[in-house]
């Protein structure tokens, strides 16, 4: 009997911590709340929509579908086809990056494409492959103007995995190349202990830089998460995001008065969508 009862005894402790681990906490950052954003359906031709650069306001947002060399110019309240230009052959292409230098966009290898001709009919676009070897994966890109690079976090590079890290290359935009060593690596278990998470591998699939806090936002759709981090790499918060809203988050951007924007790719189960999330600062 009292060994049955021990065993009901420990069978409680496990079912209990189980559920410690299970429970997330779903928090906003300060000036946000990530329960109540405005809904902008997107039109059937970008239910694979990734990332998202906002251009020239508001009102029209630039995207790609990250299954064409396309990019989209999206109305979020137009009822006809979206403008669209073709800069590359078909190909999983994940982000976007307006600089001062032009448009880029990333593909999953690590490639950049500097897009040239936009809203012209004459679109092509030059291509800067990445040096660095071994198997990676990249969907996230963000404009370092103080630098003047463009910056790529890893989702699944194979030099990490053994560290805990998640690292960051620049691409500097006055000599075209790539630097050879990463600029910063974030630790994966501090995100983890922030987040309340057993979170083993962090994947970005989207990042930006918050025009007036200027902090780096970093969407990761794959954990569920929402980190904000210094512009060196030292991760200072993470959110839990709840499925049921954020689906598959791939794009992240800002307006300039700290509003965030967030798209969803439709995936199986959904309607493709930008969430915006309005800052106030009181």
């Amino acid at each position: 009997m009292d060994v049955r009862i021990g065993l009901i005894f420990l069978l409680f402790l496990l079912s209990c911590n189980l559920s410690d681990r299970e429970q997330k906490v779903y928090a906003s950052p300060r000036g946000y709340d990530l329960k109540e954003p405005v809904r902008y359906r997107v039109r059937e031709s970008m239910q694979e929509i990734s990332g998202i650069e906002l251009f020239p306001d508001e009102h029209k947002i630039m995207a790609i579908n990250d299954e064409e060399g396309r990019i989209y110019q999206l109305d979020v309240l137009a009822k006809e086809p979206y403008p669209h230009f073709k800069f590359a052959k078909d190909g999983d292409y994940e982000d976007i990056c307006h600089t001062d230098s032009g448009w880029f966009v990333l593909k999953s290898n690590g490639s950049l494409f500097q897009v040239h001709g936009l809203f012209t009919d004459s679109v092509y676009s030059d291509h800067h492959k990445m040096p660095k070897t071994g198997k990676k994966e990249f969907e996230t890109t963000y404009y370092d103007s103080a630098h003047n690079g463009i910056v790529m976090i890893c989702k699944n590079c194979e030099d990490d995995k053994r560290h805990g890290v998640t690292s960051a290359y620049r691409f500097d935009l006055a000599t075209k190349t790539f630097d050879t060593t990463a600029v910063y690596k974030f630790n994966n278990q501090e995100i983890a202990r922030l987040a309340g998470s057993d979170m083993r591998f962090f994947k970005p699939s989207a990042a930006a830089i918050h025009p007036i806090e200027k902090r780096l936002y970093i969407i990761a759709s794959v954990n569920g998460l929402l980190v904000i981090a210094d512009l060196q790499g030292h991760v200072q918060e993470a959110y839990n995001l709840k499925h049921r809203l954020f689906l598959q988050p791939e794009g992240l951007a800002f307006a300039p008065n700290g509003d965030m924007y967030i798209s969803n790719e439709g995936g199986y189960d959904g309607t493709a969508n930008i969430l915006k999330f309005t800052y106030k600062t009181k």
